[in-house]
């Protein structure tokens, strides 16, 4: 699991089910394989968060000054994300666990917003015990049909993706607009 933070293209979604399958076939533990897929997933995660930390706000910051107008960004952007994660960071670290492809990189700005340690480990922590617990009861159930899990994620991942990239892609239009129309007035 540590891996698939690095190699998002094996995703925990076939793995854990692999896992349970396993379980099922009476070859592992299901609680020592739930809490090795935990523990490797909050692994992999503390290293994106320490990235997080490393760049920081003040990296961030002259870089978005530097370059943030080719993204739409500004030192203001960067003010308004951090006051947001400070209010919302906890639950977005707990549901973005759930959610693929974010639950890799949530960590980062988890990181570079300073979020603590501690309420980053114990969100991290639920989140990923209680979707790896899912995927691995999944793969159990299914049995020798444990890839089925990937293949109902699979089109649900790439919809959440899509939307995502939908919504960013949205959003950096208006800004563009906006800037558009100031400069005009």
């Amino acid at each position: 699991m540590l891996l698939e933070n690095f190699v998002p293209f094996v995703p925990e979604e076939l793995i854990m089910p692999l896992a349970g399958f396993t379980v099922q076939q009476g070859n592992l533990s299901f609680p020592l394989t739930v809490l090795a897929g935990t523990c490797g997933t909050i692994l992999g995660t503390l290293l994106w968060y320490g990235l997080g930390r490393w760049v920081g706000e003040k990296r961030m910051s002259r870089w978005v000054d530097k370059h943030g107008k080719w993204l739409s960004l500004t030192g203001e952007d960067i003010d308004r994300s951090k006051r947001w994660f400070d209010r919302h960071g906890s639950l977005v670290v707990f549901f973005g666990r759930f959610v693929p492809g974010i639950r890799t990189y949530i960590s980062i700005p988890a990181g570079f917003e300073e979020m603590g340690m501690l309420p980053f480990l114990v969100f991290s922590f639920a989140g990923t015990l209680l979707w790896v617990t899912f995927l691995t009861y999944a793969g159990y159930v299914l049995g020798e049909n444990y890839q089925l899990v990937e293949q109902f994620f699979g089109p649900v991942s790439t919809i959440v993706l899509i939307a995502f990239a939908i919504g960013v892609s949205i959003w950096l239009l208006q800004r563009k607009r906006q800037k558009k129309r100031a400069r005009t007035r």
